[in-house]
């Protein structure tokens, strides 16, 4: 079996908690606010946010000659990853259209062996699709209503663009410095979504009241630098499924958040969904007799 540090699991669940509660919090503010300018509004503070603390390190921004990743990386990790969720979420209940984002840890297990030769085994692979059954049974009462193709599409074309986003900034790691790269990726989005908001919806149509605000300042600090920051360290210094498959806890800490404080049941999917969830963990960092240890982050 292979051993997480004590480091690298803390820095997972708190990843996981940030993650698991933003869905809540997001969604209380949306009632108040167009989604593509608070999409972009909050990409935008938090890659800000981030800059600022990165100043004393600028040398490493190197702009010039990694603008190019910088831009690719924005492409996916920001404009179409929150962009395509956002119009998305038209079309397809949310409850669903989460379990088709969360497909994501399962094709960066299938990416990371085709692109960065990771080993996939058997039990690897059951282990992705067990967690993925797992998300489904969590998500099961919230599955309602006829269903899109084209929010299908979407839905299924945000947890690409996630996935592929993950993947490149992990493979051109060696090129940039990680922590720029997070900031870049978010001031760049940030901008474009943004810029196509303010020409498809109205900024008079956000009510700036504590909610929004809520929303708006746990994007721009939690959701977005210090969460995307634990989470690309992790993905550069771990095997990428093996972290990938954690994130599989969200949508379980997004139910037990509303369940406690929004008075959702508590259903047998659930509690299925949990079981699958914890059996998928074990097979995806189960990888024989030998122990090894993942590399602090």
């Amino acid at each position: 079996m292979r051993i997480l540090s004590s480091k690298t699991t803390l820095a997972i669940l708190f990843l996981v908690l940030i993650w698991g509660l933003s869905w809540s919090i997001y969604k209380t503010a949306l009632a108040y606010t167009p989604p593509l300018l608070f999409s972009g509004t909050r990409s935008l503070l938090g890659g800000l946010l981030l800059a600022i603390f990165l100043l004393p390190k600028r040398d490493k921004l190197k702009f010039r000659q990694n603008w190019h990743r910088y831009s690719i990386s924005a492409l996916f990790n920001a404009v179409l990853f929150y962009g395509v969720q956002s119009i998305g979420l038209i079309y397809l209940p949310g409850g669903l259209f989460s379990v088709l984002v969360y497909f994501q840890p399962v094709l960066i297990g299938l990416l990371a062996w085709m692109w960065l030769g990771e080993r996939l085994s058997l039990l690897k692979i059951t282990g992705l699709v067990i967690g993925f059954l797992g998300i489904l049974a969590v998500s099961a009462d919230g599955i309602t209503g006829n269903v899109s193709l084209l929010g299908v599409s979407l839905a299924l074309l945000t947890a690409l663009s996630w996935a592929l986003g993950v993947i490149y900034v992990k493979k051109e790691s060696r090129h940039t410095d990680s922590m720029w790269m997070v900031a870049m990726q978010f001031i760049i989005g940030g901008i474009a979504l943004i810029g196509v908001g303010s020409g498809t919806e109205s900024w008079s149509s956000i009510v700036w009241n504590g909610p929004f605000i809520l929303g708006l300042l746990y994007g721009a600090t939690c959701g977005i630098p210090i969460a995307f920051v634990i989470y690309f360290k992790l993905m550069n210094t771990g095997d990428a499924s093996k972290v990938a498959a954690f994130t599989f806890l969200v949508p379980l800490i997004a139910v037990l958040t509303g369940t406690v404080f929004m008075h959702e049941p508590f259903t047998y999917s659930l509690l299925v969904g949990l079981v699958l969830i914890i059996i998928s963990i074990g097979c995806v960092n189960y990888s024989g007799k030998k122990q090894t240890q993942i590399a602090e982050t």
